[in-house]
């Protein structure tokens, strides 16, 4: 556990200073397996879209578990080698930076390259986006995606290291490849979204807690963050998307959702929050508040995991007392 410890920050650290990884990205790898095969395993049914997705989890899984175990009589390596499989799982800094660089584009009035940024953050159609439309679905999605590439990441890898880490970042991989409500993926692929569903539970609510305590640090308020919360985050079709994205819009003090426009269709988002269509000084805002959460999101799972570690060295010094 003082291994984990030590591992879930010097992860954090490596995304902060180096991004993801450039080559050869191993979540990119588990998608292309994941894509792969599902050539073999798709049929139209819920029991099919279970046996994929326990194969490529328990697959992904069993191999971290493995390194895991075979590094633990060297506990600098054990510790140097977690670091490395969190920090591949992470995304917060380039999540950030393709924040950023939406802005600019914006700021710029080059729709076009905004456009071209949009698939690096979400799933919605480009060519049906104005600026407004670019600039609410980077915030939206840069609140999301703080919960998903950083904090359930931090937070699983605290509570079962590498293989927690690889583990989560795999189902959210399956997820947003094949979880999907259109006709090829509303039976296949509702393991993999409910499965989701339930491994974000916690990461999303520590992230909400963050949020609003952290909305000072962009001039926002933490009882607008709050009331965003409580009154709006239910209406979200995802139970868990809608805290992070309600505790957004109430921390920057914009309004979020209403008609959002996917490749399979049109959907109308519930409104989130009580303030204007955010701009591109409010995305900017977004992407500062979300790496403030994810560092406050390390500290936390790294202090709350020493705790951990030094209560249960406690009760073990205890027992042994004659």
């Amino acid at each position: 556990m003082r291994t984990r410890s030590s591992a879930l920050l010097l992860s954090w650290l490596a995304d902060v200073v180096l991004g993801d990884p450039q080559h050869r990205h191993p979540v990119a790898a588990v998608g292309s397996a994941a894509a792969r095969l599902e050539t073999l395993t798709y049929r139209d049914t819920r029991a099919a879209g279970v046996v994929h997705t326990a194969v490529v989890l328990s697959t992904v899984v069993g191999g971290a578990v493995a390194v895991d175990r075979a590094l633990r009589p060297w506990p600098w390596l054990h510790t140097a080698v977690t670091a490395a499989g969190i920090w591949a799982c992470l995304g917060g800094t380039t999540l950030g930076r393709t924040g950023a660089a939406m802005a600019d584009a914006v700021a710029a009035g080059d729709l076009y390259a905004a456009r071209a940024i949009v698939p690096s953050l979400c799933g919605r159609d480009p060519s049906l986006l104005d600026e407004a439309g670019v600039v609410r679905a980077a915030v939206e999605s840069v609140a999301e995606n703080t919960s998903d590439a950083t904090v359930g990441v931090l937070v699983w890898a605290a509570v079962a290291g590498l293989p927690g880490a690889v583990g989560y970042r795999t189902v959210n991989t399956l997820d947003a490849m094949i979880g999907y409500r259109n006709d090829r993926y509303s039976r296949f692929g509702w393991c993999a979204a409910r499965l989701d569903d339930v491994v974000n539970l916690v990461p999303a609510r520590l992230t909400g807690l963050l949020t609003v305590g952290l909305a000072p640090v962009v001039g926002g308020s933490p009882a607008r963050a709050l009331r965003a919360w409580r009154e709006d985050a239910g209406s979200h079709p995802s139970p868990n998307a809608g805290v992070a994205e309600a505790t957004a819009a109430g921390a920057l003090g914009v309004g979020l959702g209403g008609e959002t426009a996917y490749r399979h269709g049109v959907e109308q988002r519930p409104r989130l929050g009580r303030g204007p269509a955010p701009t591109t000084d409010d995305l900017r805002r977004a992407v500062r508040l979300s790496a403030a959460v994810q560092a406050a999101a390390a500290l936390v799972t790294a202090g709350a995991t020493a705790l951990v570690t030094a209560g249960a060295s406690v009760r073990t010094g205890q027992r042994r007392r004659p």
